[in-house]
This record gives structure tokens, C-alpha cells and sequence, in this order.
């Protein structure tokens, strides 16, 4: 581990080199670089899963370009010494390093090839639910669903088949008949998702940091996970649809981890944080303890002026908040409940409270955006630069500066946009010059633009299936995007640029993840409409299909 960092697991045995005995060694593994992993609550749940049972002992592995081989971050045990290898897949990016790790560990990266009996390599996280397809050929196993829904006694069953010399074949026929487990070939499908539903709307387990450090890409700060899943059902949001029933940490839970971690700040990390109840006296409750804070996103309607006197008295200086389309009638169609005089109130409170700064975002490349769409953002612009006047005098600088940041979108597998086609590189890169001339000249605004090529990329990755799994090895390899889809022949156009069928068969149409697909294309069908739908209740419901709680458990989703 970094000398600057430190383990907030308390009671945990940390493992010496040599001391595996009884126990499985487990590789957990971030395919991205260690002050990401700090920082990422999703790869740190089932590391404290793991490490606070008696049965396993762990070690973290990180990416790094400049390692020939991938060594663990607590020893110097290289990756082929475990005999359980287990990816954290947050993004599909990862999937290349995923496959140069396996290369540079000297494990063949498809599974079909490996003929020895361990390791197993296997992956988990959001894009194991999403979409694992395309990098499947290099997985023995995958894990669909929440880690703390019966991943560890999964492991407990690898961990017997391990001790009891099983073969290959052996331990991953014991794994095939359990529930949430995707082996390719074996497993029948469609494989359930694994969600820790039984409390309800409550989370009962919210994901909190184990490791403090000043390398994390969120600085010296405890992560506290607020809520899981989003009410609002915005049709580009994937976690506000693979997350459904949406589900809140209770005050009491969170101030117990306050109390055990003790931490400087606390990072609170949730879809949307202003729609928890107890986030003002929660915070309150950390002031009082003068811990610092921090805050992801907020909506601008669940924001006035007592919160925000508050947030800058605790010495907070900048405001977030969404955008998300260039128009009313896109915000409309996605679903995106956004209301503009509350935004503008917002921004106007932020300028006369003397935040200094404001960051704003958004995407481009809606399904129907066209350039009206983009020439009304210049108004709204305006009205932003007329709110941020309030409250400026000689004493009062308001608003200093505006960062304005737009992403392309990528229609995500289990949203309503995933029949949409995904805009061109060419109508992308059209889009944001059209939003940086717009920009430009108005003092105190930053643009600042995402890669449509790498947008592209994404969208591939996203969408695709095993067959894209031979350019990703061309690519872990060396080859540059282009050069390996060309190489491979690979029709991008096919999976990016057309709108799909009503019944066209999807890769991850192989998953369950709890939400009816018919239920998803009516909200396909509602966002070409521009027609609104309303927001999740509290207890769930059977609008979805699947999203009640009475569903879930009728559906064995709990296991």
C-alpha cells in the first residue's frame, strides 16, 4: 500500500507474505490507475466483504502502464500467484486493461485457452450488469449483481473447491447452479440480477471508503454512499434503471460509520443527494463535529437560500449542477425534470452567497437534436450571466467563474435510448463547435469538450458483444482504435448508427436485471413524443413490471 495511505478496515488481519495457509488468496483488481480505485466505493465493497471473512486473505492490484508485470499493492506477489482473480469493472474502458493485465501476467486472455486448473478470472461491478459481453471470452465467470447479495458465499463455494482440488470444469460447475453467477456456456439464461432488496427503500449496507490517502483522486476524504438508484427514471441514466428499487441510507447507519471511520471529510457520493431527507441534518450533524464535506451534483430545485448559506459557511466554494440538454424540449424528452426558474434562483443565491465557482453540465447528440436546440442554450446562457449579477458590488465579486463541460451522449444498455442510434463523430464534433462559439466571448465561462471518437468507443464497447472481443486484444497489444477496427473488419455502424427494432434481440438481453423490457421501449416511445413520466415512488410499484419490492422477491432476485 502507498505509505501516504491508510486502512480504515478496522480488526482486519493484513496478510504477511507466506501466510496463506487455510485460507483462499484472492486478487481483487482495479483496471484503472490506484487514486481512481481510492476513490471508487464500488471496487472498495467487496474488498471489505473479502477481507472481513476468516476464509480468504486479499491483495489490491491496480493498473499501471509503466508495469511489466502487474504486482500487488501489499507485496510483491505477481497476479498468476492467485488462484481467484477478480475484476472490478466500472467502465467499459476497462476492458483493455483488463486483457493487458491478463497479457502481462502471463495468463492466456481467453479462457478457452487456459488449461490449467487456476487461477479463475472472473468480474464484477455495474459493468458486469450492464453489458459484459464483449469481454466475456476472457472471463471463466461473471458476477450479475450487487456484491453484498451472496457474493461472499459464492466465494465460500470456490474457496471449498479450491482445498477439495477440484478442476477447472468442477469448481465452475458448482458455481454454474448457483444464483447471479454467468458462466459462459453452462449457466441458463437469462441470468438474474443479485440486489440487496430485503430492507425495502432502505440501504442497508451503504458502501463506504476503506482507505484514506492523499494519492486518491478525492483527497484525504471517508466516501459515504447516500443512496443507490435515482426515483427520477431519466431515459439516458443507466444506474437510474440497473439500480431500481432506488434505495436511501438512513441517518442513524451513515453516523455510525462517521463515528467508527472518525475521518477529517466526507465525501457523500449518491445519484440524488437533495432528494435524501436527512442530507441538511446530517450535514449539520458533521459541522457540528466540525468534520469538512463535500458534495457530488445537486438538483437546483431541492437547493435554498438557508441550505445554501450553510454550504458556504462550511467553507464550501463551488456548486454543481445539470444541465443535461441544450433545450426544454430535450430535457423534456429524456425525462430530465428540470426546472429553470429554480436553476436560475440557484445560480442567482450562489453569485449574491459569493461562491466562486459554478460547473455545469451536459450532453450532446440527443436522438432529434438539432441546431435550434443548440441556439436556445445561448438563451439560457444569458439568463445565467443575468442571475450571476445578483448581489455583485464592490464588496461582492459574485460568481467568478462558470465551467460549462459537455459529454456525448451514449446510449447505455436497460435505458429507453438503447434502440436509439448514437450520433456521428462528425455530428458530435459540430455540436460542441456550435457550443464553443456560443461560449466564446462571455467573460468568466470555460467550455470544456469530451473526444466524440472516444465517445464512439464507448458506445462500441457498450453495445457490443464477443465479437469485438478479438479488437480489444489488438488493442491491449498496441493497436490504435481505428487501425484494429479496420483490421478486424468490425462494423461499427451496425452496432452505433442505426435505431433499433421493437424485438430486436440485444446481447445483454441475456441478463435480468429486474426491469421489463417492454416497459423500457414505451419510454423509448415516450421520449420521441416529448412526453413525461413520473417519478418512482418511495415503496415501488409495478409500473416497470419488476420494480416493486413484492416483485423483486417473487422474482427470487434476492436469492
Amino acid at each position: 500500500m502507498n505509505d501516504n495511505a491508510h486502512d480504515l478496515f478496522w480488526g482486519r488481519q493484513k496478510p504477511t507474505p507466506g501466510e496463506w495457509g487455510g485460507r483462499l488468496p484472492v486478487a481483487l483488481v482495479f483496471p484503472e490507475k490506484e487514486s481512481l480505485g481510492l476513490s471508487t466505493l464500488g471496487w472498495q465493497v467487496p474488498y471489505r466483504l473479502l477481507s472481513s471473512h476468516p476464509g480468504f486473505v486479499v491483495e489490491r492490484f491496480f493498473w499501471d502502464a509503466r508495469a511489466e508485470v502487474p504486482v500487488s499493492a501489499d507485496s510483491s506477489r505477481t497476479l498468476d500467484q492467485f488462484p481467484l482473480i477478480c475484476f472490478s469493472l466500472n467502465f467499459e474502458g476497462d476492458f483493455v486493461s483488463l486483457i493487458s493485465m491478463l497479457d502481462r501476467a502471463g495468463i492466456a486472455v481467453r479462457s478457452s485457452e487456459r488449461h490449467q486448473d487456476w487461477p479463475l478470472v472472473m468480474a464484477g461491478g455495474p459493468v458486469s450488469f450492464l453489458n459484459p459481453f464483449p469481454i466475456l471470452p476472457s472471463l471463466d465467470f461473471a458476477w450479475i449483481g450487487e456484491a453484498e447479495q451472496g457474493f461472499i458465499d459464492h466465494a465460500v463455494v470456490l474457496k471449498e473447491a479450491w482445498f477439495s482440488g477440484d478442476s477447472r470444469e468442477a469448481a465452475l460447475a458448482r458455481l454454474a447452479r448457483l444464483p447471479g453467477v454467468f458462466v459462459p456456456g453452462t449457466t441458463p439464461e437469462p441470468v438474474m440480477r443479485m440486489v440487496a432488496s430485503d430492507s425495502g427503500p432502505i440501504l442497508k449496507d451503504p458502501g463506504y471508503s476503506c482507505f484514506v490517502s492523499s494519492e486518491a483522486e478525492f483527497r484525504d476524504m471517508v466516501l459515504l454512499e447516500v443512496n443507490r438508484g435515482c426515483p427520477y427514471g431519466c431515459r439516458f441514466c443507466a444506474a437510474g434503471f440497473i439500480y431500481r428499487p432506488p434505495r436511501h441510507a438512513t441517518m442513524a447507519r451513515l453516523q455510525d460509520i462517521v463515528r467508527r471511520t472518525d475521518p477529517v471529510k466526507v465525501g457523500l457520493v449518491g445519484t440524488a443527494l437533495t432528494d435524501w431527507e436527512d442530507l441538511f441534518p446530517f450535514l449539520q450533524w458533521l459541522a457540528d463535529r466540525r468534520i469538512k464535506f463535500s458534495l457530488s451534483s445537486l438538483r437546483a430545485d431541492g437547493l435554498n437560500r438557508e441550505f445554501l448559506t450553510f454550504l458556504r459557511r462550511q467553507g464550501i466554494r463551488t456548486l454543481t449542477l445539470a444541465l443535461e440538454g441544450a433545450s426544454s424540449r430535450l430535457r423534456t424528452a429524456m425525462n430530465k425534470r428540470f426546472d429553470q426558474e429554480a436553476f436560475l434562483r440557484a445560480v442567482s443565491l450562489a453569485s449574491e452567497l459569493q461562491f466562486n465557482t459554478l460547473k455545469l453540465y451536459m450532453i450532446v447528440g440527443w436522438p432529434g437534436e438539432g441546431e435550434q436546440d443548440l441556439r436556445e442554450l445561448e438563451g439560457l446562457l444569458d439568463r445565467i450571466e443575468e442571475a450571476r449579477q445578483v448581489g455583485k458590488g464592490k464588496k461582492n465579486k459574485g460568481l467568478e467563474l462558470i465551467t460549462l463541460s459537455a459529454s456525448c451522449l451514449v446510449p447505455k444498455p436497460w435505458t429507453p435510448l438503447q434502440w436509439a442510434p448514437m450520433a456521428s463523430e462528425k455530428r458530435l464534433k459540430a455540436a460542441m463547435q456550435q457550443i464553443r462559439n456560443v461560449v466564446r466571448g462571455r467573460k468568466g465561462i470555460r467550455f470544456s469538450a469530451e473526444n466524440p471518437f472516444q465517445a464512439r468507443i464507448q458506445g462500441l464497447l457498450s453495445r457490443g458483444d464477443e465479437q469485438l472481443h478479438p479488437v480489444l486484444i489488438d488493442v491491449a497489444r498496441g493497436a490504435h482504435w481505428r487501425t484494429a477496427l479496420k483490421d478486424r473488419s468490425c462494423n461499427v455502424s451496425d452496432y452505433l448508427d442505426r435505431e433499433r427494432k421493437e424485438n430486436e434481440r440485444f446481447p445483454w438481453d441475456r441478463l435480468e436485471i429486474g426491469v421489463d423490457k417492454e416497459f423500457l421501449f414505451k419510454e423509448w416511445q415516450q421520449y420521441q413524443v416529448c412526453a413525461a413520466t413520473p417519478v418512482c415512488p418511495p415503496a415501488g410499484c409495478s409500473r416497470c413490471h419488476r420494480c416493486g419490492m413484492d416483485c423483486f422477491l417473487a422474482r427470487g432476485l434476492t436469492g
